[in-house]
């Protein structure tokens, strides 16, 4: 098992704890689960099957806010 250090916006990390919470996960749970899905043949999470522009939510610009 690989380890990842994942820094999130505190804003975007309440949310996602919100979330897994809801769903009864720890937050690694919930986020192995959506990268599973999102790795998974034509398994982007929350993303129209039809609409390969829109983003899928928990989708960063990939910049780090620091400078």
């Amino acid at each position: 098992m690989k380890h990842v250090n994942l820094r999130l916006p505190d804003d975007l990390h309440e949310q996602a704890r919100a979330a897994a919470e809801a769903d009864d996960r720890s937050l690694n749970s919930w986020l192995v689960s959506l990268v599973r899905r999102a790795v998974e043949p034509g398994g982007t999470p929350n993303r129209p099957a039809d609409d390969s522009n829109s983003p899928a939510p928990l989708r960063g610009s990939g910049r780090s806010p620091r400078p």
